[in-house]
Formats: structure tokens, C-alpha cells, sequence
């Protein structure tokens, strides 16, 4: 496998990820980095997520992932900043961590493989674009992810 094929794979574990979270939320990409052989895919979410249902998101994800086939390594259960940590079987890892207002980023790094061009996402960004540039706050509202209301049961947990 080489960087190209790398970065592809790591955009459709983000597609199929990204897939999985109902309600949709937007997202843009994030700066693709490379290294002397591997690289990573970056996206963030513009959607606030509320503190209410940060655990209940990150619960969506986690359970994704297991149920495609990745090892959860970690979980930072903070209350304001949590992440979950998680490796595909062929080597990719995967970070889905809350920031500042509720805003999630996701990222992709491959493992070691052949050095090549690589060439930017070519899925498109189901909101703003802001490739090249910061990436600001998240300003997307949501009925459901960014409202007050319910309480989610955590990181791990079911809502």
C-alpha cells in the first residue's frame, strides 16, 4: 500500500464513520499532514455538540467502531474534553476527541507504508469548506446534538 491508497482507505473509514452518526452532523475537512511514510486524515465537526450529549455522541462512534472491527485502546472519560482512541485491524488509528464549544475532531493515521503523492479528500465536505485556512468554533445548532435536554448515559454507554 502506498500513501495514496492510505489516505483513501483513511477517508472511507471517516465516510463510513461519519455515516453511522444519526442525526447527520456537518463537518469539514481538516489538514491532511504527512510524514516520511505515513500521513493523517483530520475532519471537524461544525455541529455543537452539547455537553448533554457529548457522551451519548461519542457512544455512536464508539459502538461503530467495535461493530466494524476496531480495537478500542482508550478512552479519556473527561467530562468536558472526552476522546476515544481505536485501531483498525490493518493498523490505522483512529481519535475522536471533543474541544473547546462541543467541537468534535475526528483524525486518521495510517500506518508506515510506501512513500507517494497524495492528493486531498475527495469526499465533499457536507458543510463550509475550510481547507487552508482555521477552522473556527463550531456554529452549526442542532435540534438534537446540541440541545440541553436528556441526559446522555456517558462514553461507552447506551443512550
Amino acid at each position: 500500500m502506498n500513501m495514496q491508497e492510505a489516505a483513501e482507505r483513511a477517508d472511507s473509514i471517516l465516510d463510513a464513520t461519519f455515516g453511522a452518526i444519526r442525526p447527520e452532523v456537518r463537518w469539514t475537512h481538516g489538514e491532511t499532514t504527512t510524514g516520511s511514510c505515513d500521513l493523517s486524515r483530520r475532519r471537524a465537526v461544525m455541529t455543537v455538540i452539547s455537553e448533554q450529549r457529548r457522551g451519548g455522541f461519542l457512544g455512536v462512534v464508539e459502538r461503530f467502531w467495535r461493530k466494524s472491527g476496531y480495537e478500542i485502546t482508550s478512552v479519556n472519560t473527561n467530562r468536558e474534553f472526552p476522546a476515544i482512541y481505536a485501531r483498525s485491524p490493518d493498523g490505522f488509528g483512529l481519535r475522536l476527541s471533543i474541544a473547546g464549544k462541543g467541537q468534535a475532531f475526528f483524525e486518521v493515521a495510517t500506518p508506515c507504508v510506501e512513500e507517494s503523492d497524495v492528493a486531498g479528500p475527495t469526499t465533499p465536505a457536507n458543510g463550509p469548506d475550510y481547507r487552508g485556512g482555521p477552522i473556527p468554533r463550531p456554529d452549526v445548532h442542532d435540534s438534537f446534538w446540541s440541545s440541553l435536554g436528556g441526559l446522555s448515559a456517558g462514553v461507552g454507554g447506551t443512550a
